[in-house]
C-alpha cells in the first residue's frame, strides 16, 4: 500500500503573541463572554459561496473564519464570519476533491480529505494557501477519504469504503498510522460506511457515524463499540459530527436537520434531546461552531447543479 510523507515546505508555529491572547481568553469572565455574544448578534447568518463551488466540508477554529472545501476542484474558500465576505484561499486542481477539512489552531494548518480522488490527505497553510504536504493514505482508486478530525498528535481520516482510519501526524512530518476497525463495526459491501468523526470526550477514542449508527473507536485498539441510541432508533443520513462537551451534533444531510444528542460520561449511550431544522437548510453535510452559532455547509447533494448554481452556508443558534 503506497505512502508518501514528505517533509513540509512550510510549517507555522504558534507565536508568543498568540499565546498571550490565549492566556487573556482563559482569564476572561462572564462579562466578556456576554459582550462577545452580543457582538455576534449582528453577524450575518448566511455566507454566500462561489457559484458552482459544490461545498462539502466546513472548518472553524478559534478565530472568526470559516473554511469550506469544494467537490468541484478541491479548492478551499475562506470566509470572515463577521462580514460574510471571503475569497479562494487554496485553488485546488482539476480532477481533485476536498471533502472534509479541519483547521489546527496551534500552527494554522488545514487538513483536507480527498474524497474519491487519490486516496490522499493534503495539508495547507490556512494563512497563505500554500500546500505544505501530501500524504498518500491508501491506493489512489477504490477508496473514499471522507472526513477528518484532530485528536491528540494526529489528524484522523475516515475511508468510507474501508474499515480503517488513517492518522496523519499533525505538523506535516512523520509516518501515517493505519488503524483497522474491528469489534461491533459493520462495513457496507456496496455503499458508504464511515463518514463523519469527532474525538470522544475522554480523548482516547473517536466517535464515527456509519449507516445511521454511532461507534466509539478506541485509538489503542480500533475495536469499535456501538453507542446505544436513546430517543431514536437510527441517525438516518448521518454525516458530519460536532461535539461540544458531552453534546453531540449530527448533521443528517438529506433530512435537512441536525440531531442533538447527550453523551453519557463514557460515550456509551447517546440520547436524542432535540432536532434542529431551518428552512434555509439545503442538504447540509457538515457543520462547525463558533460562539453560540452552528454553521452548516449546504452541499445540495443529489440535486441538479450547474457551474452557475449558487451555494451558501447558514448559521443557526446552538
Amino acid at each position: 500500500m503506497p505512502r508518501n510523507h514528505p517533509s513540509p515546505t512550510r510549517r507555522a508555529v504558534l507565536g508568543g503573541a498568540a499565546l498571550a491572547t490565549l492566556a487573556l481568553a482563559a482569564g476572561a469572565g462572564t462579562a466578556n463572554a456576554a459582550s462577545a455574544t452580543s457582538a455576534m448578534s449582528s453577524w450575518p447568518t448566511e455566507i454566500p459561496l462561489p457559484n458552482g463551488f459544490l461545498p462539502e466540508g466546513i472548518a472553524i477554529g478559534r478565530k472568526p473564519y470559516a473554511y469550506f472545501g469544494s467537490r468541484a476542484n478541491g479548492a478551499v474558500y475562506r470566509a470572515d464570519l463577521r462580514t460574510g465576505e471571503g475569497t479562494i484561499l487554496y485553488a485546488g486542481a482539476t480532477g481533485t476533491i476536498t471533502n472534509g477539512l479541519k483547521v489546527d489552531d496551534h500552527d494554522g494548518l488545514l487538513y483536507l480529505s480527498s474524497g474519491s480522488t487519490g486516496g490522499a490527505a493534503r495539508i495547507v497553510d490556512s494563512r497563505t494557501g500554500d500546500l505544505v504536504a501530501t500524504y498518500q493514505l491508501t491506493d489512489p482508486t477504490g477508496h473514499f477519504i471522507n472526513d477528518v478530525a484532530l485528536l491528540g498528535d494526529r489528524a484522523w481520516f475516515t475511508d468510507s469504503y474501508g474499515a480503517v482510519l488513517y492518522g496523519v501526524p499533525r505538523g506535516g512530518t512523520g509516518d501515517v498510522r493505519e488503524l483497522p476497525i474491528s469489534g461491533d463495526w459493520v462495513q457496507s459491501a456496496t455503499g458508504i460506511s464511515a463518514n463523519g468523526l469527532v474525538g470522544a470526550p475522554d480523548g482516547k477514542a473517536l466517535i464515527v457515524v456509519n449507516g445511521g449508527r454511532l461507534y466509539r473507536v478506541p485509538l489503542e485498539s480500533g475495536e469499535a463499540v456501538e453507542i446505544t441510541l436513546s430517543g431514536t432508533t437510527a441517525l438516518t443520513n448521518g454525516d458530519g459530527l460536532v461535539r461540544i462537551g458531552h453534546t453531540l451534533y449530527v448533521v443528517q444531510n438529506r433530512l435537512n436537520q441536525v440531531g442533538v444528542l447527550d453523551l453519557d460520561p463514557g460515550a456509551t449511550t447517546a440520547t436524542l434531546t432535540r432536532t434542529i431544522t431551518d428552512p434555509r437548510f439545503n442538504v447540509p453535510t457538515t457543520a462547525a461552531h463558533f460562539g453560540n452559532l452552528l454553521y452548516v455547509a449546504n452541499a445540495q447533494l443529489g440535486l441538479p447543479t450547474t457551474p452557475d448554481t449558487p451555494f451558501n452556508s447558514v448559521a443557526v443558534a446552538l
